[in-house]
């Protein structure tokens, strides 16, 4: 684009006045375009999609859309929609950069099913890193949940029963494998070595970790899922890996063994998972995500004792949406001056 001219970001998703004025004041190239009156109000903190009960007339929808379709770059994806992004590429050839709110917002650039010179023109870019503390903590309950053996403390206190009692697992002395060593799984393993766990982390480099004692490789697993205490998945959805932490390795688990899931849904076979929680194989697990969401009322996953539901909302906090705006903001200026954007996605995993 041309130098002297100002960088066009639409806003395509609900964002304060506060955090608009902001962005600009980090990066005073930039004219940030905004309608709130063609935004659904937020409902809770970072609810990038808006209260549902929100609906524009055709005239706002075509005034949306007019204003989309002058943008350099979109904040947010419109309506979180992967139809609505097609038609925003499509129709805006001067579109080159789109941000995403979701830290794996690659699956929502997957399922727009854009062009390979539509991908080549315009770059997509993550929340990734945004989340990583939040996410880490609930990582670090669910294990502690398991090593406290959270479902039997509950079974007696619903029943008001005393009990024997009996030894609970230290984090100290437990060996944890985190799936996944991007942003959130670093801070995972950081957090346990504080705690003086053993981490092991998967990885598809040799490249050493802080707080991490051993690598291995994703198709490696067998090898180690014997020996863990705990498995921490952070992998974002891809078709590489759906169902990585299957029956065969659910098989091969370590009896008790605790599950936190804080990456995607689908890493998980859950029919499997439900198999190992039912005879034992897997002592506890905490739940952030699943393949499908929200959960389906007939998923057994709701039932099971041993089992915590959240619904996908370890990530809120806060401090988020000012993270996003400020990360969004040294992109901005990242593009502007040439030098190269953090978290692109990967156009051929889409992660």
């Amino acid at each position: 684009m041309n130098p002297n001219e100002r960088l066009r970001v639409v806003v395509a998703t609900p964002i304060s006045e506060e955090l608009c004025v902001s962005i600009e004041r980090l990066e005073p190239r930039i004219e940030l375009v905004r309608d709130h009156s063609l935004l659904p109000p937020m409902r809770f903190v970072a609810d990038h999609a808006g209260d549902p009960a929100f609906a524009r007339t055709p005239e706002q929808q075509a005034r949306f859309e007019a204003l989309i379709d002058t943008a350099d770059v979109l904040y947010g994806i419109p309506e979180l929609s992967p139809v609505a992004l097609k038609r925003a590429v499509d129709a805006n050839p001067r579109l080159r950069w789109v941000q995403t709110m979701a830290a794996g917002g690659g699956s929502q650039v997957k399922a727009a099913a854009l062009t390979a010179e539509q991908l080549d023109r315009v770059v997509f870019t993550t929340s990734a890193g945004v989340h990583g503390g939040p996410l880490a903590e609930f990582a670090l309950f669910g294990l502690f949940a398991g090593a406290k053996t959270l479902p039997r403390l509950n079974k007696h206190q619903g029943e008001r029963e005393w009990g024997t009692r009996w030894e609970m697992a230290q984090i100290a002395e437990q060996t944890i494998l985190v799936l996944g060593l991007g942003g959130i799984g670093r801070e995972v393993a950081r957090k346990l070595t504080a705690l003086d766990a053993t981490v092991i982390g998967t990885s598809r480099s040799s490249t050493p970790v802080d707080g991490v004692a051993e690598l291995v490789h994703s198709d490696d697993l067998l090898s180690v899922v014997g020996r863990v205490d705990g498995i921490v998945v952070t992998l974002p959805g891809t078709d590489a890996t759906d169902k990585l932490l299957g029956a065969e390795i659910l098989a091969a688990v370590k009896p008790g063994v605790t599950i936190v899931n804080v990456g995607r849904g689908t890493v998980i076979d859950e029919d499997a998972l439900v198999a190992a929680l039912r005879d034992g194989r897997v002592g506890f697990a905490a739940l952030d995500v699943f393949a499908v969401e929200p959960l389906p009322e007939s998923s057994p996953l709701w039932d099971l004792p041993n089992v915590v539901i959240s619904p996908h909302t370890a990530s809120r906090s806060t401090a988020e949406e000012r993270r996003i705006a400020e990360l969004f903001a040294a992109n901005a200026t990242s593009f502007l001056d040439g030098t190269p954007l953090r978290n692109v996605v990967d156009t051929v995993q889409f992660y």
